[in-house]
């Protein structure tokens, strides 16, 4: 059984999106990451870890093949459908425990 998560995706995702968009404004700025962990409440190196995976995945070169308009839609469907039956599996265990 998978680690419990301590922050939900919608909140590490406003996050990470906090300080890109800070950072895109002001690249010169220094600490956006310590100042965006302490208002969230996310510790910093957490945070780091998960601006440093989402730049990470900005960067990935995109070589436009036939289909992969498709093969991204897909996976994005994939992640959306695999949270949704995470939320669904954690209501029912709890539904189950009460």
């Amino acid at each position: 059984m998978p680690a419990q998560r301590r922050y939900p995706p919608e909140v590490m995702e406003r996050a990470v999106r906090m300080v890109l968009d800070i950072r895109a404004q002001d690249p010169d700025r220094v600490g956006v990451v310590g100042a965006v962990g302490d208002l969230m409440k996310i510790h910093p190196e957490v945070l780091r870890h998960w601006v440093k995976k989402a730049e990470a995945s900005r960067r990935e070169p995109t070589a436009q093949v036939p289909g992969d308009d498709r093969l991204r839609e897909l996976e994005r469907e994939i992640r959306d459908l695999r949270r949704a039956n995470a939320v669904l599996r954690d209501h029912l265990n709890w539904w189950v425990r009460a």
